[in-house]
């Protein structure tokens, strides 16, 4: 390289920041480029009326000009008491509601575009702060960027970084808390603990276990050295830390605005009890969701987070307990990894003591992840030491750093193969199996490309369409064409010409009266949606892909 440019200019491009700013803008730029290719998952319009409402209410109470031109350009808008996912933490579908209002024309294809890249910048700013704390726990920027990079290269986490508005947007929220902390650590001043204080408040703003960052901050600046920091100054960030992250909620959450203290309250008391009906098909057997073993999280993880991922966290994790003397966590080193450890395993542990309902994967804990895959760096830093020493096993565990390398191109192959399915890859399960066992696109995304085949393969001016559950049909048509968007009649009944399925609560084949299967859609081998096709006419359409109820 130094041949071609100026040696000057070399020096400056292999600099960490300027690296991790490269790394950082092309991550970016894959977003723009792919975020138009994922279909509407099934939360999403639903989400995107939590933000609305939230957005119309606090208008209401600060800008009546703003709630008089929402009121005119959206259908009307339900009241905030009466919505029943108030208690949703709303800030980022309001950012996304009011930059929808401002930057598209309001039809509901570009809105949902310009989601979607939204929750994937906020993805990248997640992936950049695990990359800083990779970065300060292990003193080596190129560990914290190996960091990021797995994070990117984490299937389902890709894909969902373009819609997954809740888990992966708290994910990357409560990860830049985390580096928030790191950063306060370095220079505790009251200008840091406000900015601090505002990342807390933001992942809070998303799920109330952003407070969970509270803890650890208190004690971190309580034990600041006395010299230097003397009782009254500690007290006095940690009060300030305190209010500005209680102000920040409130005002990023206007479901709070009328009694703060008791809707707090109730919302972290429905976040241990969340009232989901539904079953939930774990081994093979529809489980009610308030009935699902210990395990169901721990086996989900497993199936769904590349082999070596999980090999490389668990020789991490292991080798941290085993050599934790007493005297480790008097070095910054010691207690990161003791944070890192109440990251990964108190929630996890807190889920199968309280029996909370979780649903859809482990989607609920992903912002545990990036915790693991510090342990999964932390693993292979160790195969890395024994390797290079003289160690009789050095040639063991330089087979085994050279087989979890190879875990990066590989899953980078299947996540292009996948490509815009990712959120249905297992790691290691056959295909039959995973159909079989495990939910698939429990999302529903691949009804998006279902009704673009069909639109495309019949030029019907209207096509009836039967599916088990109206969501993510209508939700989906949300992200179509306005004519194509058209076109599409929501039939209930059998006398539609056609059916879809996702598979969701019926994992078993359709009898023959379903009609002849003439599209079905794969990803990684799993069966995800299938079309069949009536051979008797259609009867009169309903009406356009009708709104849930």
């Amino acid at each position: 390289m130094s041949r071609l440019l100026p040696p000057r200019f070399v020096r400056l491009l292999l600099r960490p920041s300027m690296l991790a700013g490269l790394g950082f803008g092309l991550l970016l730029a894959l977003g723009v480029l792919l975020h138009r290719d994922y279909g509407m998952s099934w939360d999403e319009e639903n989400n995107h009326r939590n933000g609305l409402v939230s957005l119309n209410y606090a208008a209401q109470q600060l800008a009546p000009d703003l709630a008089r031109r929402l009121a005119t350009s959206h259908s009307p808008i339900t009241d905030l008491r009466a919505f029943p996912d108030a208690d949703h933490g709303p800030v980022f579908e309001m950012a996304a509601a009011l930059l929808g209002y401002l930057l598209t024309d309001g039809d509901s294809r570009q809105v949902y575009f310009l989601r979607h890249l939204l929750v994937f910048f906020t993805f990248a700013l997640g992936c950049g702060a695990l990359g800083y704390i990779g970065w300060q726990r292990f003193q080596n920027w190129r560990w914290g960027l190996l960091c990021s990079l797995l994070l990117v290269h984490s299937p389902r986490f890709f894909a969902e970084a373009f819609y997954n508005g809740k888990d992966v947007v708290f994910m990357a929220l409560f990860t830049l808390a985390v580096a928030g902390l790191l950063w306060l650590r370095q220079r505790p001043t009251l200008g840091r603990v406000a900015g601090h204080a505002l990342l807390t408040a933001l992942a809070t703003d998303i799920r109330v276990q952003g407070l969970l960052v509270v803890l650890p901050t208190l004690v971190a600046l309580l034990a600041l050295p006395s010299p230097a920091y003397p009782g009254r100054r500690r007290l006095l960030l940690s009060a300030a830390y305190v209010a500005l992250t209680l102000a920040g909620t409130v005002a990023g959450w206007p479901y709070l605005w009328a009694t703060p203290p008791a809707e707090l309250w109730q919302a972290l008391h429905r976040l241990g009890s969340y009232p989901w009906p539904f079953t939930v098909l774990y081994w093979g057997r529809l489980v009610p969701a308030t009935q699902l073993p210990w395990h169901y999280i721990p086996v989900w993880l497993l199936i769904t987070t590349p082999v070596a991922y999980t090999a490389l966290a668990l020789l991490g994790l292991g080798r941290t307990l085993a050599g934790w003397p007493a005297g480790r966590l008097r070095t910054l080193a010691g207690r990161l990894d003791a944070w890192f450890a109440l990251w990964l395993l108190g929630p996890l542990l807190l889920i199968v003591v309280r029996h909370t309902v979780v649903y859809d994967g482990w989607r609920h804990l992903y912002f545990v992840y990036p915790a693991l895959l510090l342990f999964a760096v932390g693993g292979l830093r160790g195969l890395v030491g024994v390797a290079r020493g003289a160690h009789p096993a050095r040639w063991v565990a330089g087979a085994a750093m050279a087989a979890a390398l190879l875990e990066l191109p590989v899953t980078a192959l299947r996540m292009a193969r996948m490509h815009p399915f990712q959120q249905v890859y297992f790691s290691f399960l056959p295909a039959a199996t995973a159909e079989r066992l495990f939910e698939r696109d429990y999302w529903g995304l691949a009804y998006r490309q279902g009704l673009e085949w069909l639109l495309a393969h019949d030029a019907a001016p209207h096509l009836t369409i039967q599916v088990p559950w109206h969501y993510p049909l209508y939700n989906n048509s949300l992200i179509l064409p306005p004519e194509q968007r058209a076109r599409i009649r929501y039939e209930p009944s059998a006398r539609a010409r056609y059916f879809i399925t996702g598979y969701r609560w019926h994992p078993q084949s359709y009898l023959d009266s379903m009609g002849h299967e003439v599209h079905t859609i794969r990803a990684g081998g799993v069966r995800i949606l299938s079309v069949f096709e009536r051979t008797a006419p259609a009867a009169r359409p309903v009406g356009p892909a009708a709104a849930p109820r």
